[in-house]
C-alpha cells in the first residue's frame, strides 16, 4: 500500500457514508477537514462513529438531513459526510517512478474505460485486498475518484495508488517494455484463467461495462484469458470479474512464495 501523499500535493475531496468516513479516520485522522453528521440520529453505528471522532479530537457538526443531502449532492450518505484531503490522481510519470522504486514483483490492475463509479470503487477495494500496487485508467471516457467511488471503495481509494493516463495504449507498451506481462480478460478468449501462470510481473487488464476491451487495448495484451462459466449467464459484472482474476493471481503468487 502507498503512504498518504505529502500535504502539499493534496486536494480536497468529499466522502460519503459511515464506512468510508471511518476508513479515512482509521487511515489518517489528519486528512479529515470537516465532518457533518445527521442531527437527532443516535443509533449504535452513528454513536460509535461520534465516539471515534471524539477520541481523535475531531469536531463534528450536527446538521439537518437536508443539509447533508446538499453536501452530498444527493448521493447516499447514511447520515454522515466528510471533507478530506485526498491525493489527486497520478500520471504516467508517477507510475514510472512507482515501478522504479517498487521492491516487489509488479502486480497492477488496468481498467479500460470503466464509467460506473460503483464498479470503480469495488475494483479499488478488490485491488487493495489482493495486494495490487496500482490501478491504471484512461483520463477520457472513464470515471475518476468521485464521492461515490470513495464510498464504495471503503478506504481503498486512499490506500491504492490510482493513475490516470492520457494514452492507455502507450502506457501498456511502456509496461511491456519493463517486462510486465499484460493479461486481458475477455469472455471469448480460448485460454482459461486457471490455465496460465500469473505469478510473475503482471498487469491484469479489464474492459468496460458491456463493451469489454477496446481493440487497441486487446491487441496490446500478451495473452487473453476467460473466466470459466458453468451456468447460463453470459457474463459477469466487471467488478466481480476483476475480483476473480485478481485473487487467482494472488493465489498463484502466494503459492510461489516471496
Amino acid at each position: 500500500m502507498a503512504a498518504a501523499g505529502t500535504r502539499s500535493d493534496m486536494i480536497e475531496q468529499t466522502i460519503l457514508g459511515i464506512h468510508a468516513v471511518r476508513s479515512a479516520l482509521k487511515y489518517d485522522p489528519g486528512l479529515l477537514l470537516d465532518v457533518w453528521m445527521e442531527r437527532g440520529r443516535h443509533d449504535r453505528r452513528m454513536e460509535r462513529l461520534r465516539e471515534e471522532m471524539r477520541r481523535a479530537g475531531i469536531r463534528v457538526q450536527a446538521v439537518p438531513r437536508r443539509e447533508l443531502d446538499t453536501l452530498a449532492e444527493h448521493g447516499v450518505h447514511q447520515g454522515v459526510v466528510a471533507r478530506v484531503k485526498g491525493t489527486p490522481p497520478k500520471d504516467l510519470d508517477d507510475l514510472e517512478a512507482m515501478l522504479d522504486d517498487c521492491g516487489a514483483v509488479p502486480f497492477l490492475l488496468v481498467l479500460d474505460q470503466i464509467q460506473d463509479p460503483h464498479n470503480l470503487g469495488a475494483c479499488l477495494r478488490s485491488a487493495d485486498a489482493a495486494g495490487v500496487q496500482g490501478v491504471i485508467a484512461p483520463r477520457d471516457r472513464a470515471v475518476g475518484l468521485t464521492p461515490v467511488v470513495h464510498k464504495v471503495a471503503s478506504g481503498a481509494s486512499t490506500t491504492v495508488p490510482f493513475f490516470q493516463v492520457t494514452n492507455l495504449a502507450r502506457t501498456l507498451k511502456r509496461l511491456r517494455q519493463r517486462g510486465i506481462f499484460l493479461a486481458g480478460a475477455t469472455g471469448d478468449a480460448e485460454t482459461s484463467l486457471y490455465a496460465r501462470d500469473l505469478s510473475g510481473p503482471l498487469a491484469v487488464v479489464m474492459g468496460a461495462e458491456g463493451s469489454g476491451l477496446r481493440r487497441l487495448t486487446r491487441e496490446s495484451c500478451d495473452f487473453l484469458l476467460r473466466i470459466p462459466m458453468a451456468g447460463t449467464v453470459g457474463s459477469l459484472n466487471v467488478s466481480v470479474a476483476t475480483g476473480i482474476v485478481l485473487f487467482e493471481a494472488l493465489r498463484q503468487r502466494m503459492s510461489h512464495g516471496p
